[in-house]
């Protein structure tokens, strides 16, 4: 181990904040200034850590544990259900439907009160399940990241050190450990040793391809902290070597752990925005209602707060008051059925409706657009015609080093090589010796005997085209003209390896690295990402769907255009995330807009990107697995990861994906926009209907010398279409109606409702008409057969809403038909029935005569037409046409 000399290394560190000189390991805070550790040698953080190559003492182990705690990530708690109920109240109908209630109870209107606050119980407690069936569906996901470590104690002072197995979360700053193929990195550490160690750090970094660690003490200038060569951080993995490295950092204060705390709260989604800025103006009017209810009864009719009751029940029927029972089944249902079918959990049921909101879906490359492996593409001599000559000397060097480096695992460029070549091993070979790949030199060399070549060895050195051509016996011409070969290919996306060989005398002792000489170059092997196998069908469906895919990747512009283009999607000007550092919010978001693939990103890049995105109006969901995704996950109307992410990602995300799959994200788009298209449908019927109850009521009870409904009846109406509008719901949907992302518009909605809802008023008073002209003979009952055929009339004219005005209307149903039709002809049912049954007397309804009948059935077929050609002529100008 080099090092540089220990004054010249302290002077220039001395003054690095938190990382100055102690005077003793007391005052160490593990976890202090990250940015300084490259700046300092081993023999420094070993001095500053009171630690050494032979570890830590047991006792000092403990009394570090003691004091600096768990090397464990703060564990994650689900919302109780007082926290779930008190969450729920904060719904802006439901805080209105809760002072309507004490009002009704302050002026002793029991029964009005009662069924308001029965609304508000059953609403929160249907809420508040749905999450929690969520939180248990996601809380049995997680999962360990690392059990064990391997470290080195000793008993006492003058012990010798002893390797040996201890839980990771005993682990304390200043314990040495030894790091071996397929271990997983415990805590942040820095290099003492290491042989041929590349290190997996797609989950902090997103790039796909190990990286090569080894100890350095002199400081090395440029790169950020992931590039630097002596450390390792937590939630990375060893892909090959081996290495002894000394922990600097545990717990709360690594890198893997201070990403989990996120940005604060979070940003309001496109469903919280949407469901608000309705609410609020309907709430307003509903607000005035009363007050002016009781003004108008007193100025023209000499009513008092005796009509109180009647006021607040007419509040309460424009009202949605069903919004959040509506809501949360819908969403409920659609999350129960992607869980169901393709394994989908739904942590934040609203981020369902996010889901179909979407229209940018913003996405790494590895393992989503292609799988963590590469696959041969083709192999090319040295004047780049295919020849298979040059590969199957790649899988000679590929075969022998894996046989005689006794490697636990090839190295996955050495995987596709043989999965190609589809040998066992080249025939007639007999294997010498290796010279597995070093990081530093950058090459793989085997040593063989070829059949007939006694006296003879061939050896086949295999790697990085610069290294392997620097070996090769070239002139300088022709050397120029390989490395410009070698690099139009690694320009076009493709790992490039080249391919050497050269004969020696053959001989007994070792080959070394300084017998790589004089090589003949073969040519090289070019090799591309494994594309994912359902990834080219998933973009096309978001084609469909008028999803815009964004693919913010840390990998190199040319591998991530490479992959966009083999599954048909255009990547463009691939921008180099570097670029944008120096943009505006205004230009990033133009920029974003016309770019498909942003490459090289950091974890702050892919967050800004999607700020971005958001701010210029669109609704954006991000896949991400690492901790260098946590940003953008926090950043995203939609957060979504895969089952296997790190913990501290799939905590954070609103939807998990049992695989990552593009696939399972279609799915959940398409049912997130089932919901949202019910939800909307909801909205748009019990708003139109009860805006035009409410205007036809408020005319009427000026006119009419009794109130037009009694309080009971309004509520019991309400409670009846409240309870056929739950079909909505279930309700199946035509294809078409998915094909773009459904927003709630608060614009759009109220052109809707008032449209719709003052036809709807109009058919009330042509009722009143029929009325007053089949009920001219009656005498003491004409105010309560009034009030049963204004009871049956709303019930009526509510089913035919329910059934004109619903989305996806047209679908083919077959025979069953749908819930939506059910619930129509039971609303009907009871109107017609209610006001002759036994019940009809107690709510102060009667039997009606004959005659209504025939002229309520004129109104209604009037009404029908009319709504049919409204609403053809709303579709019309909704698409435009």
């Amino acid at each position: 181990m080099t090092s540089v000399p220990e004054t010249a290394a302290a002077g220039a560190t001395d003054t690095a904040g938190p990382w100055a000189p102690r005077p003793t390991g007391t005052d160490l805070r593990p976890g202090d200034g990250p940015p300084h550790w490259p700046a300092l040698t081993s023999l420094q953080i070993l001095r500053r850590l009171e630690s050494g190559p032979r570890g830590l003492v047991e006792a000092e182990a403990a009394e570090r544990l003691a004091r600096f705690g768990e090397n464990t990530v703060p564990p994650w708690r689900a919302a109780s259900w007082p926290r779930r109920l008190t969450g729920s109240l904060r719904d802006p109908f439901t805080v209105v439907l809760l002072c309507l209630g004490l009002v009704s109870a302050t002026v002793a209107a029991w029964a009005t009160a009662s069924v308001i606050l029965s609304l508000v119980v059953v609403s929160c407690v249907l809420r508040a399940g749905g999450e929690r069936r969520a939180d248990r569906s996601v809380a049995a996901l997680r999962k360990l990241v690392a059990t064990t470590a391997t470290v080195l104690r000793r008993a006492d002072e003058d012990a010798a050190p002893r390797s040996r197995e201890i839980p990771v979360d005993e682990l304390v700053p200043g314990d040495v450990i030894r790091l071996g193929p397929g271990d997983l990195v415990p805590a942040d550490v820095r290099l003492l040793r290491a042989s041929g160690l590349t290190v997996h750090q797609a989950p902090l970094t997103g790039e796909s391809a190990p990286v090569a660690k080894h100890p350095v003490d002199a400081p090395e200038p440029g790169g950020g902290l992931f590039d630097v060569p002596q450390l390792c951080f937590q939630g990375s993995s060893v892909a090959s070597g081996s290495g002894t490295a000394v922990v600097v950092s545990t717990g709360a204060q690594t890198r893997f752990a201070a990403t989990q705390s996120g940005p604060g709260r979070r940003v309001p989604s496109a469903f919280d925005r949407s469901v608000h800025g309705i609410s609020w103006v309907l709430i307003r009017f509903m607000l005035l209602t009363p007050p002016l209810v009781l003004m108008a009864n007193a100025a023209l009719r000499g009513r008092g707060f005796e009509t109180l009751p009647f006021a607040v029940a007419v509040a309460v029927g424009l009202t949605p008051e069903m919004l959040p029972v509506i809501v949360t089944t819908a969403l409920a249902r659609g999350a129960s059925l992607l869980a169901r079918d393709h394994r989908v959990i739904v942590k934040r049921l609203p981020a369902l409706h996010d889901l179909g909101a979407v229209d940018v879906l913003c996405l790494d490359k590895t393992g989503t657009l292609t799988q963590d492996r590469p696959v041969l593409h083709h192999a090319l001599d040295v004047h780049g015609r295919p020849d298979p000559e040059v590969l199957h000397w790649a899988g000679v060097n590929a075969w022998w080093t894996l046989q005689l480096a006794d490697l636990p695992a090839p190295d996955v460029l050495d995987e596709a090589i043989l999965d190609a070549v589809g040998e066992e091993g080249p025939p007639g070979y007999e294997g010498v010796a290796a010279l597995p790949f070093d990081p530093v030199r950058r090459l793989s060399t085997a040593v063989v005997r070829r059949p007939g070549r006694l006296g003879v060895h061939t050896m086949v050195v295999k790697g990085a085209p610069e290294d392997v051509i620097e070996r090769c016996a070239l002139g300088e011409d022709e050397r120029s003209r390989l490395l410009a070969l070698a690099a139009r290919e690694a320009r076009s996306g493709l790992r490039l390896l080249a391919v050497a060989v050269c004969e020696r005398h053959a001989r007994t002792r070792d080959y070394t690295p300084a017998d790589e000489r004089g090589l003949t170059l073969v040519g090289f092997v070019a090799l591309r990402d494994a594309l994912a196998p359902t990834a080219a069908d998933a973009l096309k469906v978001f084609a469909d769907r008028g999803v815009t895919v964004k693919v913010l990747t840390g990998d190199h512009p040319g591998t991530a255009a490479r992959a966009c283009g083999d599954l048909g999607l255009d990547p463009g000007d691939v921008v180099a995330a570097d670029t944008i550092d120096a943009l505006t919010d205004d230009q990033l978001a133009d920029l974003a807009r016309r770019t498909t693939v942003f490459a090289r990103c950091a974890p702050g890049h892919k967050a800004r990107i999607i700020s971005a995105l958001r701010a210029d109006g669109h609704t954006t969901g991000f896949l991400g697995d690492g901790v260098n995704d946590l940003p953008a996950l926090h950043a995203a109307d939609v957060g979504l990861c895969p089952r296997d992410a790190v913990d501290v990602a799939r905590e954070s995300a609103d939807v998990v994906l049992a695989e990552k799959d593009l696939t399972a994200i279609a799915h959940a788009i398409t049912s997130g926009r089932h919901s949202s298209v019910n939800i909307a449908t909801y909205l748009r019927i019990t708003l139109s209907s009860n805006l035009g109850n409410v205007i036809a009521m408020l005319a009427t009870g000026l006119m009419l010398p009794f109130l037009p409904m009694l309080p009971a009846q309004i509520l019991v109406q309400n409670l009846c279409f409240d309870a056929a509008q739950l079909a909505f719901a279930f309700d199946r949907l035509h294809p078409a109606s998915l094909r773009a992302p459904t927003v709630l518009q608060p614009r759009n909605f109220l052109r809707f409702i008032t449209g719709f809802g003052l036809l709807g008023a109009a058919a009330d008073l042509a009722t009143f008409g029929v009325l007053a002209l089949a009920l001219h003979d009656a005498a003491g009952s004409a105010q309560a057969a009034f009030h049963s055929g204004w009871f049956t009339e709303n019930l009526l004219t509510q089913a035919l809403v329910m059934l004109l005005l619903r989305t996806g209307r047209r679908t083919a149903e077959g025979r069953t038909g749908s819930p939506v039709r059910w619930a129509a002809a039971g609303l009907a049912v009871i109107g017609i029935l209610l006001p002759l049954s036994p019940l009809g007397p107690l709510l102060g309804m009667t039997a009606l005569p004959a005659l209504y009948y025939p002229l309520l059935a004129a109104v209604l077929a009037l009404y029908t037409g009319a709504l049919a050609v409204a609403r053809s002529r709303y579709d019309r100008q909704a698409t435009g046409r």
